[in-house]
């Protein structure tokens, strides 16, 4: 059996259809597990219409979404745990083709799919995945931080399945962290174990383009960064591992920037200096420079090179 962990705080709007896609799995031997995180709006009573023995409903006070997430895993019954968010969807074939990973790779812990985006008006976007390190439609992902230092997030949270004792040994997902809890994650099992990966797109991001870009002109990187932290004692154990400095270095990348949008020049100076620290190429050095340009160009670079 697979456990489907969904945690849910105030998506009314969509957990329902989130739900009609677990239903419509070709694959049917499995538990949903909906916690729910304080919710004040009409989430659960959505939950509730759908009458089915395979779901099972907890109620926690608001504690964010990495505890609602470790509250379903401590919860799951089954050995395989797939995570999925209460915004988004599966293909009818996302358990089948996950589950034959499983099969078919035993030795890993941890079992992904390609995914897309999906906007408001049913636009489709595909990700880009770059320097796979096999052929066909699925292998063992060798080279993880060498993939997602050039792509997409090869990993996504409501495209992987994961064994239930790798995310324990790891600790669950981290509490505290705002932004970036995931990545953190996905590296910790990316040096602890093996991921299997199949280059099918099966689940999709469904992203409300009018929250989506308000959440990002309100997001703001924690100024005690724990994730960056994290990811540097990581590298400091397992520096050997290809890509991994590439990893930590995108992560300063993606600070600065943002701390270049929000015009802290000394914030973005210093994550432009890690981020050369442990990994010294021409982007960085365009974000050196853009640190000290106006606002408005700056802004038009990342347009232009957004579309690149």
């Amino acid at each position: 059996m697979i456990s489907v962990v969904i945690p849910l705080y105030n998506k009314e709007g969509q957990i329902a259809h989130t739900l009609q896609s677990v239903f419509e799995q070709t694959f049917q031997d499995f538990e949903i597990v909906v916690v729910d995180d304080g919710s004040t709006d009409n989430s659960v009573e959505e939950v509730e219409r759908f009458d089915d023995s395979r779901i099972r409903l907890i109620h926690q006070t608001n504690a964010g979404v990495s505890a609602a997430r470790n509250r379903g895993i401590e919860e799951a019954r089954g050995e395989l745990i797939a995570f999925l968010d209460a915004d988004d969807e599966w293909k009818p074939e996302y358990l089948a083709t996950q589950y034959g990973l499983y099969q078919k790779y035993p030795e890993c812990s941890v079992y992904a799919c390609n995914y897309e985006f999906r906007d408001s008006k049913g636009n489709v976007t595909p990700t880009i995945i770059r320097k796979s390190p096999f052929e066909g439609e699925d292998g063992i992902l060798s080279n993880y931080f060498e993939v997602a230092s050039c792509s997409h997030p090869p990993l996504w949270t409501s495209a992987v399945v994961i064994k239930k004792s790798a995310i324990q040994a790891i600790g669950g997902f981290p509490i505290g962290i705002k932004s970036g809890e995931d990545l953190l994650t996905w590296a910790r099992l990316a040096v602890s174990g093996t991921i299997a990966y199949s280059i099918k797109s099966l689940a999709m991001f469904i992203r409300d383009e009018g929250l989506f870009n308000k959440d990002q002109q309100l997001r703001v990187p924690e100024k005690e960064d724990i994730v960056g932290q994290e990811l540097k004692k990581l590298y400091n154990i397992n520096h050997h591992i290809v890509g991994l400095n590439k990893y930590v270095a995108l992560w300063h990348k993606m600070r600065t920037r943002i701390f270049i949008d929000k015009k802290d020049r000394r914030q973005a100076i210093k994550e432009c200096l890690i981020s050369m620290k442990y990994n010294m190429n021409l982007k960085i050095l365009v974000f050196l420079v853009l640190i000290f340009l106006p606002l408005s160009f700056s802004r038009k670079v990342f347009k232009f090179s957004n579309t690149r």
